[in-house]
């Protein structure tokens, strides 16, 4: 009856185990998935009107909190040496979903992700000039 027990046990574990192999592959594959849907969305090229409006907005719109030359006013200086000292990805989420507490809105509604990845592009490689 021991063995029988011990048996039992020992088959008992490996079907407990046999799942975590096949979570961790579908948990892989969709990371994988989520990575490759950003990379695609953030390929997407922009047409230059798009881009032309992305300026004028980052100027304009940005530039209303951020002073028009984006060096500081009522938000914090956004220019080309601060920015690319910062992630990527945390200008990005602050872009997409604002700062809670301070005056800085979330955008998510209205910009692609292809509009986000230039608008942090733009941020961190400077803004052409007229």
């Amino acid at each position: 009856m021991n063995r029988h027990l011990q048996k039992y046990s020992v088959s008992q574990s490996r079907r407990r185990r046999e799942p975590l192999p096949i979570v961790a592959i579908i948990a892989a594959f969709s990371f994988l998935l989520t990575q490759l849907s950003f990379a695609r969305a953030a390929s997407v090229e922009l047409g230059v009107k798009r881009k032309t409006e992305l300026i004028h907005l980052l100027k304009q719109d940005c530039g209303s909190c951020h002073g028009m030359t984006l060096k500081g006013s009522l938000g914090p200086a956004l220019l080309p040496y601060r920015m690319a000292k910062r992630d990527a990805g945390q200008l990005r989420a602050i872009i997409l979903d604002g700062v809670p507490d301070t005056p800085m809105p979330p955008w998510r509604e209205l910009l692609s992700s292809a509009d986000v990845t230039y608008l942090v592009k733009l941020l961190q490689e400077g803004v052409p000039h007229d």
